[in-house]
């Protein structure tokens, strides 16, 4: 496991992980040391929290909860990447303390999560005028707004379906820029399209398209964000075939349009105020 300490501030902190484990791996028990919100940026892993066990694919968050503890597993795939935000008790209770939401364990790729996760990573990497503690703040204000009553369920999949569902989100993430339809992703999957719409749900917590324009969404923030690409051009790149149905799903996610984002993204930090709910 390589740790990284990115940002260091009193009510907050982020920290990149980048895990090489694999399905050969002993997995082993930890403990969260801070509420936590870790945005899967690659790869997959499964974790055991609480008496539930969830599985991560690009997109995807852990919860953690100070004192619990838990266990991750890589079946399936090798290696994971996570961009790990660790909130202190001043700023959880500003944001929202409520067990509930810090208990979840994980939560499912949502959209309006992804497209800060990944501006936050290009506030990382040096790519943007946009300070990270200031997408951190928002990152964590958006996520407690975003998991407020959202209803959960523990998936009822067996090992070998986990495994199905984990590997088709893995190949729809890498090839989200095609025309995929429920029956090529059954097909990669080797079940019915039926059987694969309720397992890839049950396991996921999302449908497959949804997951499909949410990984296009994830990548488009991120292109948004790090080139200069026309806006035109990234949305056909990573998959819409269709600029005003980009516009808007992105606005959706987002709360803003494509090119506010990406302005936001290059400083012009009253945009972010304003669109994003950092102020």
């Amino acid at each position: 496991m390589h740790r990284r300490t990115l940002l260091e501030r009193d009510h907050i902190a982020v920290t990149e992980f980048r895990c090489t484990a694999g399905p050969g791996s002993k997995p082993f028990a930890e403990a969260f040391p801070a509420h936590s919100i870790s945005y899967v940026r690659k790869g997959s892993f499964g974790c055991r929290c609480r008496g539930r066990f969830h599985e991560l694919v690009a997109g995807s968050i852990l919860v953690g909860y100070p004192g619990d503890e838990y266990v991750c597993t890589h079946d399936h795939v090798c290696g994971d990447e996570c961009l790990s935000f660790f909130i202190g008790p001043e700023l959880v209770e500003t944001i929202g303390d409520a067990s509930a939401i810090w208990r979840v364990g994980a939560v499912p790729p949502l959209p309006e999560l992804m497209v800060l996760a990944e501006l936050a990573q290009t506030a990382a990497d040096g790519n943007s005028d946009i300070g990270l503690d200031e997408v951190a703040h928002a990152f964590a204000g958006r996520f407690v707004e975003a998991v407020s009553g959202r209803k959960t369920k523990a998936p009822t999949a067996g090992l070998r379906d986990r495994r199905r569902a984990v590997e088709t989100a893995l190949w729809v993430d890498a090839n989200s820029h095609r025309d995929i339809a429920l029956d090529d992703a059954a097909k990669q999957a080797g079940i019915s399209a039926y059987h694969f719409l309720r397992l890839f749900s049950d396991v996921l917590g999302v449908t497959p398209h949804q997951y499909l324009v949410r990984s296009r969404l994830r990548h488009a923030a991120r292109r948004l964000a790090d080139d200069d690409s026309p806006i035109t051009d990234i949305a056909y790149d990573v998959g819409f075939a269709d600029l005003s149905n980009f516009v808007r799903t992105f606005h959706r996610a987002a709360g803003t349009s494509p090119l506010k984002f990406r302005q936001a993204s290059k400083g012009m930090r009253k945009i972010f105020q304003e669109r994003l709910a950092l102020n």
